[in-house]
């Protein structure tokens, strides 16, 4: 299998995400000031022009948002069948993550998903999901 491209971790944006993932740890962004989760995360808050933003610990718990299944490759370190799934956070149902699972998978919306973390070739790691009831 090809390598996966890894994220840039030191973009100001996302880098703290990146690194709390490295911990197997999930987190947001979220305004100090009025409490406005903020996705995709960037240092001022839309909703009240705060730059007092940090990174939020989220429970790892989601529902399935959407989902798609891949069946036609189109990068060598993404073997086909693949899904991809977008996660709806169960501490903020606006933040949306997006993830992949290997191969195709029996899924309906709204199912309970939990995070898990994809070693990376950096050491680091990546969240990805799965269904809550998965070994």
């Amino acid at each position: 299998m090809a390598d996966r491209v890894l994220p840039f971790k030191k973009d100001r944006d996302t880098g703290g995400f990146f690194a709390a993932a490295d911990r197997h740890e999930l987190v947001y962004r979220a305004c100090n000031d009025c409490g406005a989760s903020i996705n995709p995360p960037h240092a001022r808050c839309a909703a009240c022009g705060s730059w007092n933003t940090g990174w939020k610990q989220a429970s790892g718990k989601g529902r399935l948002f959407t989902w798609s299944v891949v069946e036609q490759q189109i990068h060598p370190a993404f073997p086909t069948p693949y899904t991809i799934v977008v996660v709806a956070l169960e501490d903020d149902p606006s933040v949306r993550y997006v993830g992949y699972l290997d191969g195709a998978h029996d899924l309906k919306a709204d199912m309970a998903m939990r995070v898990r973390f994809e070693p990376t070739e950096d050491g680091g790691a990546l969240p990805q999901w799965i269904p809550d009831n998965a070994r």
